[in-house]
């Protein structure tokens, strides 16, 4: 059974480790499919923010540059044509493009369930009693963190993001709070640490294990 450091409340080591279901933690990790799954998350949070003029949708141009025979040019009819400077642009982004990829529900929860193998394998996961705030502030869940001996990008998974918590960890830098039940390949590969509490495990259980 796949084991993870275990810390009380406070923040405080405890001797026992957790255990951590093998049907999540513990399976075999299919490399492609966790890399489909983190483009596939990319692609879907991807927006089309580019946008370029047509032909017609450039301002001027409207007046024939010069006559049409007898200068020794070449015909154009006008100064926005795509071939020149300032022109038109041919088969160009629009701002309607749609980037969003298909992926399979089974699929979703299987490399959810790698990726977090991955992690437990490494050792980067651990499991804290509850993650509490009864005022909001900053400074209580960095004093946390610190008693935890944690730094670089930190998951914490909670049960439920409510305003208290959202308020005690926007502003901490480097800390990612996420509901269990939003779990994503993306979030999970990106952390250095994953912390989750215990009713979000058992969230995570029931969603993601062995029916």
């Amino acid at each position: 059974m796949v084991k993870a450091v275990s810390f009380s409340r406070t923040g405080t080591k405890q001797e026992t480790a957790a255990k951590l279901n093998d049907a999540i933690f513990g399976v075999e990790a299919n490399h492609e499919l966790i890399g489909q799954a983190y483009r596939t998350y990319m692609a879907n949070g991807r927006s089309a923010g580019a946008s370029t003029l047509k032909r017609g949708e450039v301002r001027g141009g409207g007046k024939k540059p010069w006559r049409q025979k007898g200068t020794g040019r070449a015909r154009v009819g006008s100064i926005r044509v795509p071939n020149w400077r300032g022109g038109g642009v041919v088969f160009g982004p629009t701002g309607n493009e749609n980037f969003t990829l298909a992926f399979p529900v089974k699929m979703k929860r299987a490399a959810i369930r790698q990726a977090l193998s991955l992690q437990a394998t490494s050792g980067l996961i651990s499991v804290i009693d509850a993650y509490e705030s009864t005022d909001g502030k900053v400074k209580a869940t960095q004093a946390l963190l610190t008693k935890l001996e944690l730094d670089g990008n930190i998951l914490l998974v909670v049960n439920e993001k409510t305003d208290l918590v959202l308020r005690a960890t926007n502003n901490v830098a480097g800390l990612n709070v996420v509901s269990a039940n939003y779990l994503n390949v993306f979030t999970i590969m990106n952390a250095d640490h994953i912390v989750f509490t215990k009713d979000a495990l058992e969230t995570v259980d029931g969603w993601l294990g062995e029916k």
